[in-house]
């Protein structure tokens, strides 16, 4: 016996979802873009940076937000430049999330095994190359 069928939700009820995501992202931008994280003692130090000496693949992100909030992209990607795809990335997805929900669209991600190893393979080569001398234009 099929399912019976779902009652349509308004649209402010499908927008909440994807808004309450958009909206937490961008307190948490303005956050960094408020507060300069080049400035000593506002932010944690990266402990695999601070123990090992080594940049890991988020060293710089806050940096590269920072940068990216106030429109300055070559600083940006020289701080960081996988989070930067990282934010276009977000905004790919976020722009989809928003059409669907307004379409009534259910919004279902699914990501297969392969495409994590991949994620995991970019992000293991990102942090091994920034920290060869040859990778010192990826080093925050």
């Amino acid at each position: 016996m099929p399912a019976p069928p779902q009652p349509a939700r308004s649209l402010a009820r499908r927008l909440l979802a994807p808004a309450g995501t958009l909206a937490g992202v961008a307190a948490a931008f303005a956050y960094v873009g408020t507060v300069d994280p080049n400035e000593p003692g506002h932010y944690p130090v990266c402990p695999l940076l601070r123990f090992t000496g080594l940049y890991c693949p988020g060293c710089g992100g806050l940096r590269s937000a920072h940068a990216f909030v106030h429109g300055d992209l070559p600083a940006a990607l020289g701080s960081n430049a996988l989070a930067v795809v990282g934010y276009g990335i977000f905004a790919v997805v976020m722009g989809v999330w928003l059409i669907r929900a307004v379409r009534g669209a259910p919004m279902r991600l699914a990501v297969s095994p392969y495409l994590w190893w991949g994620i995991g393979a970019v992000l293991a080569l990102f942090t091994l190359v920034r920290n060869l001398p040859f990778g010192s234009a990826l080093a925050p």
